[in-house]
């Protein structure tokens, strides 16, 4: 269990993570509303237009309180507002105000108010007060008052009833919408004759955005429709509001011929269009008939306050503030052209679904991927939930939630990256662990190799030969061996590959080497013996190409061997050059059966340079990028002055090894000249 645990941890930990956000958003707390609420208005934001409205709003604006005094205005004021429309026959009025007390200015008010004696002002009481005369123009026109759902009860609470008549199937609605105990309304007298009662309750918005509203609503036990509705009903002559419930709630309302799909609660979410003020008309504009005659026929009129001292302004989801009659015009306008938004409940599992399976291929994929290609999977992912969210309320209205589920991702991606670099930096601190180890191992091999290499100090006025490794093991070689005081031994070798098995192998033949020439057996035999030592060694596919030879200062004689190496450079006093090319292929390939098969050439030293070397030397970059070669050799010996085995190897070397950050292949050189044979003792 523990080891598996540990084998899996990061995903264990994942998919707990996973867990946390979806029972957050299953819980669906208030500051995860407001994630979703950022996608749901920024679709209206970038989607919303202007358009042509059926519904005018007559406002109650700063020129109209500079008109008529103080609000609330005269009740003759707004029967005056009515006169006017009715001449224009509008499908119906609706009140975005209340009209909660009697008229400061009707006969019983003003008796109270100078405390008047009755018997007095008989003649008084006679005259039609305000109220009375606003009661009949509301009950001449197709007119709707507001009623806000209230939790405690208001002084001027009577036992109403809605106008419209609500019939439902499939259940009780009463059991689904929002209740209230209590309600607030306008005096009986005003609304006991009007053609229909709107709810103007809001849902509570912790942000104070109105983005939807419930299209019914339960007042003292009583359904009420909203204001929107409500004016539907009236201004298409219906009497009944229909109800169509199944088993988890309402499902559709209609108010013929309209139909209206909402949530379980007979909520819909409103769909606003930009603010347009040519759908505003002053209250004073409209008291003074300064309008067309047909411009409020067949039109949804309703009447509300802008004016900055009533505070009826809401946030809308566009992010700007309009008048709250403004909200209810949207969705009569909504009802009208099926134009609402719909958040059906189906949609909250497609988004949990869809949440967990790009949350899962987005970490799954940002473990098994590079960095860089798990973020091309993530802005992906983004890409597509964004595609998705704006395509779906583009074409189907329909709200879809993707700040959640880009939320998730992102949370996701985080976590699968924080783990990926976790498990990085432990696989590169591992990588450091072995590279240290790896460089003390190439370094102890770089220390055992230089002790391979012989002191020819001694020799170097007629030998003289340097090794330049490219890195900390060369995979090149070279040995001079004193077999008696006139006999030498010596060898330059190139091992194929590179690092610490080419060193070993270098060494396993420089071992075979020595041994056999302190033997002081020909040089035939020496090779021999070197070719089949390595072949039984079993370094899989490598090889070694050398030169080897035997020379004898004083008779000037040199025999010598050239297994599969760069061509032999000799020349003259007069610098004419000559290149001895390999006739044997290089040794440890094959294995040799009689000494026979090696063949070997000889000549005279005196008066004659041997040079050979590695192909790390031919094939060196110079300074301006291009290789030395063997016309680059050449080169360096004609501009010498002083032509010594020293001289020549070490000008070969300072060409090549010139300061760059790497050498392109081990550098290798010897030369032989036997003009002067005197020993170099050692101080």
């Amino acid at each position: 269990m523990r080891v598996f645990f540990q084998k899996h941890k990061n995903y264990l930990i994942f998919l707990l993570v996973l867990l946390l956000l979806i029972s957050l958003k299953i819980i669906n707390p208030s500051f995860i509303k407001s994630v979703s609420y950022l996608s749901f208005d920024l679709y209206q934001k970038v989607f919303a237009e202007k358009k042509d409205s059926e519904v005018v709003i007559i406002d109650i604006d700063e020129e109209s309180l500079g008109k008529f005094g103080q609000f609330p205005w005269n009740r003759n004021v707004f029967a005056k507002i009515l006169d006017q429309l009715n001449t224009s026959s509008p499908k119906a009025i609706g009140f975005d105000i209340f009209f909660t007390e009697k008229d400061k200015q009707s006969p019983d008010e003003i008796i109270k108010s100078y405390d008047l004696i009755p018997s007095d002002v008989a003649e008084l009481q006679k005259l039609k007060g305000p109220d009375d005369i606003f009661s009949e123009k509301l009950k001449e026109s197709k007119s709707i008052i507001a009623v806000l759902g209230s939790n405690v009860p208001s002084h001027s609470n009577y036992d109403r009833k809605a106008k419209a008549r609500f019939l439902s199937k499939g259940g009780d609605p009463k059991q689904f919408t929002y209740s209230y105990p209590y309600s607030i309304g306008s005096l009986e007298i005003l609304e006991k004759d009007v053609k229909g009662l709107g709810s103007i309750s809001f849902l509570d918005q912790l942000d104070g955005i109105i983005r939807s509203l419930p299209l019914i609503v339960q007042f003292n036990k009583k359904l009420y429709p909203t204001m929107g509705l409500e004016m539907v009903r009236v201004g298409s002559n219906q009497k009944n509001i229909y109800v169509e419930l199944n088993e988890v709630g309402i499902n559709r309302i209609s108010a013929r011929p309209y139909k209206i799909s909402s949530d379980p609660n007979g909520i819909i979410w409103i769909k606003y269009k930009k603010s347009d003020k040519k759908q505003y008309i002053s209250a004073g504009d409209v008291y003074d008939g300064k309008f067309q005659s047909d411009f409020f026929k067949d039109k949804y009129v309703l009447i509300g306050a802008s004016a900055q001292g009533l505070f009826d302004l809401v946030k809308t989801p566009l992010g700007v503030t309009v008048p709250g009659v403004e909200v209810h015009a949207n969705v009569i306008e909504n009802i009208l052209d099926q134009s609402y938004l719909i958040r059906n409940p189906n949609t909250y599992i497609f988004e949990l679904l869809f949440s967990i399976i790009v949350a899962l291929i987005t970490f799954i994929l940002s473990q098994k991927i590079k960095p860089k290609y798990s973020l091309s999977i993530f802005f992906g992912n983004l890409l597509a939930i964004i595609i998705i969210g704006f395509s779906i309320y583009k074409f189907r209205s329909e709200l879809i939630d993707m700040s959640y589920p880009i939320f998730i991702v992102t949370i996701t991606f985080l976590t699968g990256l924080y783990f990926r670099f976790i498990e990085e930096n432990k696989i590169a601190l591992d990588n450091l662990q072995k590279e240290a180890k790896l460089l003390k191992e190439r370094e102890l091999a770089a220390g055992v190799q230089k002790s391979l290499f012989p002191d020819i100090s001694k020799f170097e006025n007629f030998i003289f030969a340097k090794n330049v490794p490219a890195r900390d093991v060369s995979g090149d070689y070279f040995d001079v061996v004193r077999a008696t005081p006139e006999e030498y031994f010596f060898t330059l070798a190139d091992v194929s590959g590179k690092g610490v098995k080419a060193g070993m192998y270098m060494a396993k033949a420089s071992s075979i080497f020595r041994t056999l020439t302190n033997l002081k057996f020909p040089l035939e035999k020496v090779v021999f013996g070197v070719n089949n030592e390595l072949v039984e060694a079993k370094f899989k596919g490598m090889f070694v190409t050398a030169v080897f030879g035997k020379l004898n200062i004083k008779t000037g004689e040199l025999v010598f061997i050239n297994a599969g190496h760069e061509s032999i450079l000799t020349f003259d006093q007069n610098k004419n050059y000559e290149y001895i090319k390999s006739e044997m292929p290089p040794i440890g390939i094959v294995k040799y059966f009689t000494e026979s098969m090696v063949k070997s050439n000889t000549m005279n030293l005196k008066d004659k340079t041997f040079v050979v070397y590695t192909d790390g030397v031919t094939e060196g970059y110079l300074k301006n990028g291009e290789e030395l070669g063997a016309e680059g050799v050449q080169k360096i010996i004609d501009s010498m002055s002083e032509v010594t085995p020293k001289t020549i190897v070490e000008s070969i070397e300072k060409e090549l090894n010139w300061g760059a950050e790497k050498l392109r292949d081990d550098i290798t050189c010897m030369a032989i000249n036997i003009n002067n044979t005197e020993l170099i003792k050692k101080k």
